[in-house]
C-alpha cells in the first residue's frame, strides 16, 4: 500500500471520543502520540479510566466524559529529558477518509497550540511527512 503524504499539521476525527476536526501536529521527533485530556482519574469502584476532554482554547473539545475499561501505562520522555508515566488508551482516528486504530497517551496539553500530537509509531509505514504542507487530509475531507 503506498504511503500518503501528510503535512506538518492537519485535522482529524476521533469518532469514538466524539471529537471532530481536531487540530493535530505531526511530530517525527516523538515516538508516541498523545492527546490533551483535561482530567484523568481511575474510578475506584469500577477500575475504569475516566477522562474529560475539555479545553476553552480548543473549541471542538466538547467536555464529554469517557470511560475506558482497557488502558495501560507508557513512560514518555520529553525533549528536555524528563520521563513521565502516562495513561495510554486505544481509539480510532479518521484521516484521509480512512479509519485507523491509534494508541494515545493522555497528557495535559492546554498550553499547546495543538491538542493532539502524532508520533512516529503511528506514522511509520503509513505516511511520508512533507513539512512544507498543511491540512492535506482536511482539504480533501468529504464534508
Amino acid at each position: 500500500m503506498p504511503k500518503k503524504i501528510i503535512g506538518r499539521v492537519d485535522k482529524a476525527d476521533f469518532p469514538t471520543l466524539d471529537l471532530f476536526d481536531i487540530d493535530i501536529k505531526i511530530d517525527t521527533g516523538a515516538y508516541t502520540s498523545s492527546i490533551h485530556c483535561h482530567k484523568v482519574l481511575v474510578d475506584s469502584d469500577t477500575n475504569e479510566l475516566v477522562c474529560l476532554f475539555y479545553d476553552e482554547g480548543h473549541p471542538y473539545y466538547n467536555g464529554k466524559e469517557f470511560r475506558f475499561k482497557d488502558y495501560t501505562f507508557a513512560k514518555v520522555k520529553s525533549s528536555n529529558g524528563i520521563v513521565q508515566k502516562r495513561y495510554k488508551v486505544k481509539t480510532t482516528m479518521v484521516i484521509f477518509d480512512k479509519k485507523y486504530l491509534i494508541s494515545l497517551t493522555l497528557s495535559t496539553r492546554e498550553d499547546m497550540k495543538y491538542p493532539v500530537l502524532i508520533g512516529r509509531k503511528f506514522l511509520t509505514n503509513k505516511f511520508i511527512v512533507d513539512v512544507t504542507q498543511k491540512n492535506v487530509s482536511f482539504s480533501k475531507k468529504n464534508k
